[in-house]
């Protein structure tokens, strides 16, 4: 018998004061057992460091046409590719075609991405841009996740505080660039 995915609930008060952004959420995120705990928590903090009007997670590990996150307008017309972990450069390069903005959020060592990524094919790759977190500080939050969360994240100057479960726990936003 397959397993099925496990839901995890957050409760999330952002504050990203580098963008102006104070949002209540509430999150509902299905775990995929192939899913680990540090992938969905990338996705969870992607979803929030990008929030804006039509951001939506995909269908998951089953949508291989479709991000980890995407932002959509009124017209149902991708505008943002959001990809988590360590997509390789073809779907990178169908991204950034099938969107104007792709950002790649990744618990992984981005030096090993972009090392995997250059000289390869992606389109306008100077405009991709790969976030990354300060080593330990995915699986530190991952530790302390539960079925369900509290979360408070606030975000100024590139800094990320984050409050989950009575833990708090920080980390600069590393943000590295494709092209020149």
């Amino acid at each position: 018998m397959a397993l099925g995915a496990t839901i995890h609930t957050f409760q999330v008060q952002l504050a990203d004061v580098d963008r102006g952004i104070y949002e209540d959420l509430s999150l509902r995120l299905a775990r995929h057992p192939s899913e680990t705990e540090a992938f969905m928590v990338v996705r969870l903090l992607a979803y929030c460091l990008e929030l804006e009007e039509g951001i939506a997670f995909s269908e998951g590990v089953s949508a291989t046409d479709e991000p980890a996150v995407v932002v959509r307008d009124l017209t149902g017309s991708l505008t943002a590719w959001i990809e988590v972990g360590a997509p390789d450069a073809e779907r990178l390069h169908f991204g950034s075609k099938a969107a104007g903005r792709v950002a790649v959020y990744t618990h992984r060592d981005p030096a090993k991405l972009l090392a995997a990524w250059a000289g390869k094919r992606i389109h306008r790759a100077e405009h991709v841009v790969l976030r990354s977190f300060d080593p330990g500080f995915v699986d530190a939050v991952a530790e302390r996740l539960d079925r369900r969360n509290a979360i408070t994240a606030s975000l100024t100057e590139g800094q990320l505080y984050l409050e989950i479960n009575g833990a708090t726990l920080s980390t600069a936003i590393h943000e590295h660039r494709l092209g020149p």
